[in-house]
């Protein structure tokens, strides 16, 4: 039976299960809710919407059962190593542009922790999955939160094991993640229509469903299962513009919420990616104090290192094991992944001094899991390009792909022609035919909005932007680097007071890197 076919039968058979499942918004208003354009822009005052009462969950409807192997083999070093964790799937609505309300897809959970409070964890969709993005997270929060919560960390649609989109060929993965940013950008625009070809016959209805909006849904669905009348949150990177939009969609429904480095909201891709490169390099040069300061092997010029490696692959690209060789652009992206882990960054200078001797191999483990599908887990580029393209209305023909190119590889050297090349991968994608959703709307209570003073991935100076959209957001400063901040013992403990005790911090708190 066709895959599309099989979800319309398996739509009419379940209605029960789709009837608490609202639809995102669509070109069919006598169906959808949130059809037109979208409201205004609010900038209304802090609002005085007090923070709901912690619920415990009433007998959830989920079935949480032990974890598979294949689950438990990629939380090694996390809080799994201490306290319990379990597993599930829960069943969503698909809520595709042309069947709204109709399909069905699965969406994976892991809790971790035995908290009688539930705590949903959202993580950037090119990132970890969110199921182990939580067990991690765990491990850093003070352990009073997991006394008072689980963290129950949930994959995003078409990431991890949430029914994976596995849709771009491998082939046409390395164009896009590893064509050289010197050189001309059309091969990264027919990689692009490649790949947006066969994500349209290998997902099918799930191609124009795999977004923010729908993300949101499926938290509400979760919310639902757990039986709790207020969702409380906490979203990290992209993924906390996930959350933020479920609290402009489901204000009553929004329990206490973290927001840790939500991403710039403006909806032009080349002013995104700009602001991105200006992190990734500030972030670079961060990265290569704390390298001079523990006296790593690359000395005192960690940014002379990266560029000459860059050089150096061009003409040599380093050897990898089990994995494709290492051109410019690959060595970026895997640079540009391990300057967004501050507790890796020891590992990755080792990774770059080794690489300067030819071995790519420790260097190529930062890249593999967006470039690199294997049987058991699928590529995150795949699921992460189709809500990267799904969000955005941006589409821009080549002579303003090559102008865009070349400004921002004057702008910022290092990283800029290398993210403006993620502009070409949307071009030939579907055109979005629905408008971008609010991330804040009033009569939500009080938010907490965590920015980072140098992030190589939501910059502080989107995330202020985020916040001054968001009418209950009450900003936190981290003066640190990396991305994300809920590592800081100083944010620590402000989350903690305001997830466990309900103290909102005041806006504009800073805490000390």
């Amino acid at each position: 039976m066709p895959r599309r076919a099989r979800r319309l039968m398996l739509a009419v058979l379940v209605p029960v299960v789709l009837a608490g499942c609202t639809a995102g918004p669509s070109t069919r208003p006598p169906v959808v809710e949130n059809d037109g354009p979208p409201p205004q822009r609010q900038s209304a005052p802090p609002s005085e919407v007090p923070l709901p009462d912690l619920e415990e969950s009433r007998g959830s409807n989920i079935d949480w059962s032990d974890c598979p192997q294949q689950t438990l083999s990629r939380l090694p070093g996390t809080a799994a190593d201490t306290v319990d964790v379990s597993c599930a799937r829960i069943t969503t609505t698909l809520d595709a542009p042309d069947l709204p309300r109709r399909g069905l897809t699965r969406v994976a959970l892991l809790k971790v922790g035995s908290g009688p409070v539930p705590l949903a964890v959202v993580n950037d969709v090119d990132g970890e999955p969110g199921t182990l993005y939580a067990a991690r997270l765990a491990a850093s929060l003070p352990p009073e939160v997991l006394e008072k919560f689980s963290l129950i960390g949930m994959d995003r649609r078409g990431t991890g094991e949430s029914d994976a989109a596995r849709c771009i060929p491998a082939d046409v993965r390395a164009d896009l993640l590893g064509h050289d940013p010197e050189a001309d950008i059309e091969p990264v625009l027919d990689a692009a229509r490649t790949a947006g070809q066969q994500c349209a016959i290998n997902l099918e209805d799930e191609q124009e469903a795999l977004d923010t909006w729908r993300a949101a849904g499926d938290l509400d669905e979760l919310r639902q299962q757990l039986e709790v009348g207020h969702l409380n949150a906490i979203g990290h990177g992209e993924g906390s513009k996930v959350v933020a939009v479920y609290g402009a969609r489901f204000p009553d429904r929004a329990g206490r919420f973290v927001l840790d480095g939500v991403p710039d909201p403006t909806e032009d891709m080349a002013t995104l990616l700009d602001g991105i490169a200006g992190g990734a390099e500030a972030t670079l040069d961060a990265f290569g104090e704390d390298c001079a300061n523990r006296g790593c092997s690359l000395g005192s010029d960690a940014r002379g290192a990266v560029t000459s490696l860059v050089e150096t692959s061009r003409s040599a690209p380093l050897r990898a094991t089990d994995s494709a060789s290492l051109g410019p652009a690959l060595v970026l992206r895997a640079v540009h992944a391990g300057l967004s882990q501050p507790d890796r960054w020891p590992e990755l200078s080792d990774a770059i001094d080794s690489a300067r001797s030819g071995d790519g191999t420790a260097l190529a483990a930062f890249v593999n899991p967006l470039l690199v599908e294997t049987r058991e887990t699928a590529a995150r580029l795949d699921g992460a390009l189709a809500t990267l393209c799904n969000d955005t209305t941006t589409r821009l023909p080549a002579d303003q792909l090559h102008r865009v190119a070349d400004d921002l590889g004057g702008k910022h050297p290092v990283f800029g022609a290398l993210l403006a090349q993620e502009l070409a991968w949307c071009s030939p994608w579907p055109s979005k035919r629905e408008p971008p959703p609010d991330i804040g709307a009033p009569g939500t209570p009080p938010m907490v909005i965590v920015s980072t003073a140098t992030d190589p991935v939501t910059p502080e100076e989107g995330t202020i932007r985020a916040a001054e959209q968001i009418p209950s957001g009450v900003r936190i400063a981290w003066q640190g680097a990396g991305h994300g901040a809920l590592g800081s013992a100083c944010v620590g403990d402000a989350v903690r007071a305001f997830l466990i005790e309900g103290t909102v911090p005041k806006d504009g708190t800073l805490c000390p890197a």
